[in-house]
């Protein structure tokens, strides 16, 4: 039979897991609270609009958050793997959702009570200044992004997509091939491009040997090539 901690980390899993910094009793307390969801693939977590329900960590699977734009056109805003954070800066913000969240994949999702969630915020000084660096690395991602999807061409823009996707999920084991397969909508909202665009782009990345293609796999065949058509934007 597993112990208290034990049974912890089996939900809260990952080297650099926030979560880790959390004392004993914290860790008892929050076991208690929690609650898992299961969702599949194309379910939504949230809507825009709701309001958060408590923080919720990504125990298995991938989600998006997008936000709805002209003509109903949708963008990606971010891409959460496992062990990653959703909808917290609405909950700490108090304040609506102000994107949608979707599982790519079938994912797991634990939830933390905001009141439970505050508590140890007050009293673990260690927990709350690793969620206050989540949130400025997140800052910081959104300004870069920013200003690529605005003033980088759309060969950049998708350039710079698929660079993202390597450092966010790697390569399968023969280190060339992406280990997430989107479709090629979700590599155009990623983008701030068209279908068609997306699609278009890719083919001409495939016949200057850059990526290669199979189905929704993209294997990178030349990724100094990719860096620079990234850089020259």
């Amino acid at each position: 039979m597993l112990d208290s901690g034990q049974v912890f980390e089996s939900q809260f899993k990952g080297e650099n897991c926030i979560f880790n910094l959390l004392k004993p009793e914290e860790k008892a307390i929050l076991e208690k609270n929690l609650n898992i969801t299961r969702v599949k693939k194309n379910e939504f977590v949230y809507h825009e609009g709701e309001m958060p329900i408590g923080m919720q960590y990504l125990k298995e699977g991938m989600v998006k958050l997008i936000k709805e734009g002209i003509g109903g056109r949708e963008q990606i805003i971010r891409m959460i793997t496992r062990n990653g954070l959703i909808g917290y800066r609405s909950l700490i913000a108090g304040e609506p959702h102000n994107g949608t969240t979707i599982a790519i994949e079938d994912s797991e999702i634990i939830t933390i009570p905001p009141d439970i969630l505050y508590n140890v915020l007050l009293r673990n000084y260690e927990f709350s200044l690793a969620l206050l660096k989540d949130l400025s690395l997140e800052l910081g991602f959104s300004h870069h992004r920013t200003v690529s999807l605005t003033q980088k061409h759309i060969r950049g823009r998708l350039a710079e997509s698929i660079l993202l996707l390597i450092e966010k999920y790697g390569f399968e084991h023969d280190n060339k091939t992406l280990r997430v397969y989107l479709s090629r909508e979700d590599l155009a909202n990623l983008s701030n491009m068209t279908s068609s665009n997306a699609i278009r782009t890719l083919s001409i990345f495939a016949g200057e040997k850059v990526i290669a293609m199979d189905g929704r796999k993209i294997k990178v065949v030349d990724i100094d090539k990719l860096e620079k058509i990234s850089k020259q934007g």
